[in-house]
């Protein structure tokens, strides 16, 4: 069980260079920050857990940036995002900044990846709420094409390029692996199509979607043991890791508080028994 961690990085809260390296020497395995370019200033949409929008929405740090301070002072820490919003992206740029990450840092970037739940967010990009999934889709492919081929081409709807050469590649082969941040009927569906893992949040009604999952694979035809499944969840008790490991959870990821470095520092250090379990697994 590899144990992560998740945090809304801002400029009152931890900085990326004490944070990634107070992250390996605790043993964590990954660090993993969000994504929003902006947040419109209408609150048409709203925010779906209810109540007004947190303002570290707005506020949070661009991730490839945080990241890549955070990859240049550690040795192994896995750094990700947890979720980039694809369809905000021009997916060549995307492609080159997602490989670059992963080129400068040895090959640790994990790309999670998300389709956003703000219609004006997404509207100010250029993209209509109701076609995202489908802009990401594309945006995934194109990108993946970008990072296996020399003279990487797509035709689609939403992206059309004729050959491209976008270099470096990622030193991951063939690419970074791609998670979906979601947890819809339609998300399972979307793994198993074309993502190499799954971010449920861990909310009740998310087993059901690990069943799907399993089944769904056997169906398809997809090796289930391919898919990497991490779980953003609050800390549990050793049986209650052990359970969620049997179930095929290959990842526990835990949140940080947007917080000063002091209080950050008191959450990871009451987080060791979890990083002590995890650890007496291998």
């Amino acid at each position: 069980m590899k144990i992560g961690v998740s945090n809304f990085p801002t400029d009152y809260s931890m900085a990326a260079v004490p944070l990634a390296r107070a992250l390996e020497e605790r043993g964590f395995e990954s660090l993993w920050v969000v994504e929003h370019t902006h947040i419109p200033a209408s609150r048409r949409t709203p925010y779906p857990p209810g109540g007004d929008l947190p303002s570290i929405y707005w506020e949070s740090y661009e991730p490839f940036t945080f990241l890549a301070q955070a990859a240049a002072v550690t040795e192994s820490l896995k750094i990700g995002t947890g979720v980039c919003l694809v369809p905000e992206h021009h997916p060549i740029a995307l492609a080159k900044r997602v490989a670059s990450l992963d080129s400068l840092s040895g090959g640790r970037f994990l790309f999670g990846i998300g389709a956003g739940w703000n219609a004006e967010e997404l509207e100010n990009h250029g993209v209509a709420f109701a076609e995202r999934w489908k802009v990401l889709r594309e945006h995934v492919l194109a990108m993946k094409a970008c990072w296996t081929e020399r003279g990487a081409s797509f035709h689609g709807k939403y992206v059309d390029f004729d050959p491209v050469w976008v270099e470096p590649k990622p030193v991951q082969r063939p690419h970074p692996p791609v998670y979906i941040g979601a947890s819809s009927k339609w998300a399972i569906e979307r793994i198993v199509d074309y993502a190499e893992g799954w971010l449920p949040i861990g909310m009740p009604g998310w087993e059901e979607r690990l069943d799907q999952l399993n089944a769904l694979c056997e169906e398809k035809g997809r090796d289930r043991a391919e898919i990497d499944v991490s779980l953003f969840t609050a800390p549990e008790s050793q049986d209650v890791l052990a359970e969620l490991q049997a179930k095929g959870v290959n990842r526990v990821i835990l949140s940080l508080p947007t917080s000063s470095q002091d209080e950050s520092l008191k959450v990871l250090d009451s987080y060791a028994p979890v990083i002590e379990w995890a650890n007496g697994l291998e």
